[in-house]
């Protein structure tokens, strides 16, 4: 295989790890997170300069897998959008490679073209839920998921060396995809069949001046449901701005103005969302994920289980095994969910945030699909949401960021260890404690849940204390 081949090179500036446990040595990654490439804007590596030499390593690994490359290019509605995607334009035709650009475009809408446009990759600039002073690059793979490590790995070796350009005659050409816009919205109506139908439905979507900001919109008044809009404005600058799915104070009050059904968020790329019942309450990924697998399990829909996050909460693990349901947990990110979905053959996994993966009929999370299978549900039981989210009861939270400074295994102490042996003992059974370190800036979660909010959220400052004390101690 090319990219493993590609794993022999490696260049001076990857740092090589040995597990301990195994004796494996791996290259670590510089650029490349669980989810991309992500960063403040102007600060390296989401610079212009960085971004036409990504481009440009970028076609060179795909060029190697194809006589003739193409790769599609979206990006969300943030001002940077429009520099890098120039740059990696120029970096990706340097090296020879074809170019579709989408313009603005839901993330999991490049992941599906990727696939039924039969391109070698897909591109999206975007930081997601990130306000839009950041900005960032996530690769599809040409089956519309997440590239492998080693595709990664073999991009940063190509970052490593100097840039080239084709001869004339073997540049890459750009061209713009007019109908990419409908095709995505059609394929998201296609998700819940050519009969379903959502008239006498009142629903307000909040699209967080966003890439679905014309898309989603389209989807649910074309399947009848009367619509009302709010985040559907982008400026560039306005992107989750106080609104979307981080921020749902806007969607819950415009629902209970307008008097709606529900409301739905989206995030700034398309890629999660949550909703809002009738009354204003808001229902997580979790919850939607809960009436999601609810639904099919009603209709003998076959799923397997259900993968969440070390962050899902107890009460959906809890909701689910009354029904019989299986559920296992990962790292957070959808990588892992995804991964560990695949391993299973399950069809059902996500996030608390919103990002949910019906795997049985798109390949990466999608907020408007998951909003339109939790909608299913609704129309199909002609029961409101909050009826439908209540069989599970999601328990209190309580999570406090603790800053380690230069300590970096604090978790591992005897003081931390024997804290959080402690409050497990205290919530019997009834809860869980959960110490998780960030993985972009120096600190570790802390945190604490169970049935009891007033006794979770004690506990969780008591730990936190343990935490920071040994913190202290180790710089």
């Amino acid at each position: 295989m090319l990219a493993l081949a590609l794993l022999a090179e490696i260049p001076y500036y990857w740092t090589i790890h040995k597990d301990n446990e195994t004796g494996i040595m791996t290259a670590r990654k510089h650029y490349f997170g669980t989810d991309g490439i992500r960063g403040k804007v102007g600060h390296m590596p989401i610079t212009p300069d960085f971004m036409l030499k990504l481009g440009w390593a970028a076609g060179k690994v795909f060029a190697k897998e194809s006589h003739r490359s193409k790769i599609l290019i979206g990006k969300d509605t943030r001002i940077s959008g429009y520099m890098f995607e120039a740059a990696l334009e120029a970096g990706l035709t340097a090296a020879g490679v074809d170019i579709n650009l989408t313009g603005p475009m839901p993330t999991p809408a490049i992941a599906y073209l990727t696939r039924t446009l039969r391109a070698q990759a897909g591109i999206v600039i975007s930081a997601s839920h990130n306000s839009f002073e950041d900005n960032g690059i996530k690769f599809f793979s040409d089956n519309g998921t997440k590239l492998p490590d080693q595709i990664e790995l073999a991009i940063e070796a190509e970052i490593g060396k100097d840039l080239t350009t084709v001869e004339p005659k073997s540049l890459g050409k750009a061209s713009r995809i007019d109908d990419a816009r409908g095709r995505y919205i059609e394929f998201c109506k296609s998700t819940v069949g050519s009969r379903l139908t959502l008239t006498g439905l009142k629903v307000v979507v909040d699209c967080a001046n966003g890439a679905t900001y014309d898309i989603a919109p389209a989807v649910l008044a074309e399947l009848g449901a009367d619509v009302v809009t709010i985040g559907t404005d982008p400026n560039g600058l306005n992107i989750n701005d106080k609104i979307g799915s981080t921020s749902p104070a806007a969607l819950k009050e415009k629902v209970l103005e307008v008097g709606a059904d529900l409301g739905v968020a989206l995030d700034g790329d398309g890629d999660r969302s949550i909703m809002v019942d009738h009354q204003g309450n808001v229902v997580d990924g979790d919850e939607m994920l809960f009436v999601i697998a609810c639904e099919r399990r009603r209709r003998h829909v076959e799923f397997g289980g259900v993968v969440g996050t070390m962050m899902s909460n107890f009460g959906m693990e809890q909701a689910l095994a009354e029904l019989e349901v299986p559920f296992v947990r990962t790292a957070v990110g959808d990588r892992f969910v995804m991964q560990e979905m695949q391993q299973r053959g399950w069809q059902l996994g996500g996030e608390s945030s919103g990002h949910i993966i019906c795997h049985d009929i798109t390949t990466t999370g999608d907020g408007i699909v998951s909003a339109l299978q939790a909608l299913t549900a609704v129309v199909l039981t002609n029961k409101p949401l909050m009826e439908l989210r209540s069989a599970m009861r999601k328990l209190p939270q309580t999570m406090i960021n603790v800053s380690l400074g230069q300590s970096s295994n604090v978790s591992a102490s005897q003081n931390v260890r024997e804290a959080v042996s402690n409050i497990e003992g205290e919530l019997n059974g009834r809860g869980r404690v959960l110490l998780r370190p960030s993985g972009t800036e120096p600190v570790l979660r802390v945190m604490v849940e169970g049935e009891d909010a007033d006794q979770v959220a004690q506990l969780a400052r008591e730990l936190a204390d343990v935490v920071a004390a040994e913190a202290d101690e180790f710089t």
